[in-house]
């Protein structure tokens, strides 16, 4: 299940001994270890709490698997009979998301190419393994245009004009799992806490006096790049492709793929976002490596996304001014590229070589 499996690049969570009494925990589930630290909770309300996480997760891990017979690989069929289906609520608001954020994105992040998917190895948990799919098969399925947009929903039932959608909720599924969770603590009074599924985070209250720090992962070698205090409420996620790729006759090709070509992005290998909505910040990630150096300011402006930090293929750092201010850089050799404000109609254009001395 792809979006159990590929969202990629690890935040490694930091954290110092508290006073108050602090619970972890550890599930396995969307293909991936999801840690949940709570503090200054007892141990029974935050078991208790955990405990229908767990339940909700794994109910979500079947109704959402792309490739196996749950209520998504239902719908799918059903597309590709050309035949209407119904779902419930659940799926409805997932769906109407998934339209919003492939809208808002401009068809960047798009959940309705999962035969795209499929072909290129990535709907299965193993690694993929043999040769890209053939060039003409990728054109066939690219010119069938799948889009969110072909879906028509009324009264819970689901139509397809185009067969050649296929649903793939890899790219923001694992968001919205953990906004889910998140509310879901607070609604039993946990006021402090913060989960962490696969490196993508989501922070509750502060952890005793100080905010929940996290370090965003260097995509080019274990370390981190940068480290970055996150307030109440925000959730920071990242998509990178140095976890999920093919390899074929010495190329690498990324998970990451463009809806528009078919093909693998290359030129960014980690996009991470801010943002009080996990699931926007998810999706967010995943469209803007496939905008690219040359694409990635528009389509932060497009998402409503201010707080961006893009690496490049050789390492250089692309950023909002608003994420600049808050990165504390870990990494001497990181070199600033472009710093701009997606809601500036004047974008202050910075570009310096400095390191992790750089002064904010």
């Amino acid at each position: 299940m792809r979006f159990l499996v590929v969202l990629a690049l690890v935040s490694t969570l930091l954290s110092s001994c508290a006073k108050q009494a602090e619970h972890k925990y550890t599930l396995y589930v969307f293909g991936t270890l999801v840690e949940l630290t709570l503090y200054g909770v007892s141990m029974e309300t935050s078991d208790k709490a955990v405990a229908l996480i767990s339940q909700g997760f794994q109910k979500r891990h079947k109704d959402w698997h792309a490739w196996q017979q749950g209520k998504l690989g239902q719908l799918n069929t059903a597309i590709a009979n050309g035949e209407p289906h119904k779902i419930n609520k659940d799926m409805v608001e997932l769906l109407d998301q998934a339209r919003y954020f492939e809208q808002i994105s401009r068809g960047l992040f798009n959940p309705a190419i999962g035969k795209l998917i499929a072909q290129w190895g990535f709907h299965s948990s193993d690694k993929p393994l043999g040769p890209p799919p053939r060039k003409e098969l990728i054109k066939e399925l690219v010119k069938a245009r799948p889009s969110m947009q072909d879906l028509a929903i009324n009264k819970g039932v689901v139509l397809s004009r185009n067969k050649a959608v296929q649903l793939d909720f890899g790219g923001f599924a694992k968001g919205v799992a953990l906004d889910w969770a998140a509310q879901l603590l607070q609604s039993h009074g946990i006021k402090n806490g913060i989960l962490n599924a696969g490196g993508d985070l989501n922070v509750i209250g502060r952890h005793g006096g100080r905010l929940w720090r996290a370090g965003i992962r260097h995509p080019r070698h274990w370390g981190v790049i940068a480290t970055v205090d996150l307030a109440p409420g925000e959730a920071l996620y990242t998509s990178g492709n140095y976890f999920r790729f093919k390899e074929h006759d010495g190329k690498r090709y990324s998970h990451i793929l463009d809806p528009r070509t078919g093909w693998p992005v290359d030129h960014i290998v980690s996009a991470t976002v801010i943002h009080k909505n996990g699931a926007l910040a998810d999706a967010g990630a995943t469209a803007l490596s496939v905008a690219g150096p040359k694409g990635w300011v528009e389509t932060a402006r497009n998402m409503g996304l201010d707080q961006v930090l893009l690496v490049d293929k050789n390492g250089g750092l692309y950023m909002t001014p608003i994420m600049q201010k808050r990165l504390v850089l870990s990494d001497a050799k990181s070199k600033i590229i472009e710093i701009k404000d997606p809601f500036s109609q004047r974008f202050s254009d910075k570009r310096v070589s400095k390191g992790a001395g750089a002064a904010y």
